[in-house]
């Protein structure tokens, strides 16, 4: 071992004690715990802005399929008859748009205005019907395990713009998806036109 060496070596051994080896543990532990925070933040980030992949299963079970619409929930909400996991059916939420909550008797909330129109309007288009489930390959389900889709209906036409067409649906900007724009673009066209949620009054 060189001498200059030994001289550092000796003067932190010199320079050890109980105390300073406490500072240390702790200096790492708490840079453990920071590097940790920051991994799950930027986790969720990822998540929210749609940034990580999911599994193939998911993809190859409902990209592009064809199934039969069982349950409506509410207007962005519905179930299909393909098993999920446990389940019989299929929890499906619409890309890149909202409806109006309906009533939950366990938050003690009234249902927002259109909450019932909206849902109305998923069942007369939807139910009972033979749809197709169309994915975005970075994110194939939301924070509840519900899979995002795109919903074409018999007719060809898309769910999801059919709500926004009639004022009955919000665009949701939070997520990136390629429909993102032209969801926009029809949300707009429906303040201009005035219908549903735009209509003077259909807040109050």
């Amino acid at each position: 071992m060189k001498g200059s060496q030994r001289s550092a070596r000796y003067r932190s051994l010199r320079n050890w004690t109980p105390e300073a080896y406490l500072r240390r543990l702790r200096r790492r532990r708490v840079a453990g715990v920071l590097f940790l925070v920051i991994g799950i933040t930027a986790l969720i980030y990822a998540d929210r802005h749609g940034w990580l992949l999911h599994s193939g299963g998911d993809w190859n079970r409902y990209e592009n399929t064809q199934a039969r619409v069982v349950h409506i929930v509410d207007g962005d909400t519905l179930d299909v008859d393909i098993p999920d996991g446990d389940r019989a059916t299929t929890r499906i939420r619409l890309w890149g748009i909202d409806t109006p909550e309906l009533a939950r008797e366990q938050d003690n909330k009234p249902a927002q205005p259109l909450a019932h129109e909206a849902t109305e309007m998923t069942r007369r288009l939807a139910m009972d019907q033979t749809v197709r489930i169309r994915l975005q390959s970075h994110r194939v389900r939301d924070f509840y395990g519900r899979v995002l889709a795109y919903i074409e209906l018999p007719d060809g036409t898309i769910l999801n713009e059919r709500l926004l067409e009639a004022g009955v649906a919000r665009y949701d900007p939070r997520f990136e998806h390629r429909h993102l724009t032209r969801f926009e673009l029809i949300e707009k066209q429906a303040k201009v036109d005035k219908i549903g949620l735009w209509a003077s009054g259909a807040n109050n």
